[in-house]
């Protein structure tokens, strides 16, 4: 097999990398996808996450990144989210507000909109 160049994986397994995850959530309190880049040995976030389309480790790497999220999840009903907010919103949450109109009984009402044209002095004597 040629050699391609470049650095070699740093997990050979699943199992491998699984440990790794597992230790970093056993060991570390606060837990931050950046955090467990560096722990897994990784230079940045962005080689984490390219190992994700890696089939082999892809389950894994989704798990760990649901696993933080749900750290997050759980920070939301505390008394200052705006940190989980913000970290969601980098792991891909949205923050959408969605307004429709509705009349008394439930139906979808489109606005109606009225435009009135008026037309000065000038443009009415320069018409006749």
């Amino acid at each position: 097999m040629a050699d391609l160049g470049g650095r070699p994986p740093f997990f050979t397994s699943v199992e491998e990398m699984q440990a790794a995850i597992d230790k970093y959530f056993d060991e570390t309190s606060i837990k931050t996808i950046s955090g467990l880049a560096y722990h897994l040995g990784f230079e940045s976030r962005q080689s984490f996450y390219d190992y994700e389309s890696r089939p082999e480790f892809s389950y894994t790497i989704k798990r760990a990144r649901t696993k933080i999220e749900i750290y997050y999840e759980e920070k939301l009903s505390g008394t200052t989210p705006t940190g989980p907010i913000f970290a969601l919103k980098n792991l891909g949450w949205k923050d959408k507000q969605e307004v429709s109109q509705v009349d008394e009984d439930g139906n979808s009402v489109q606005p109606i909109i009225n435009i009135n044209v008026i037309r000065t002095k000038k443009e009415i004597d320069d018409s006749l």
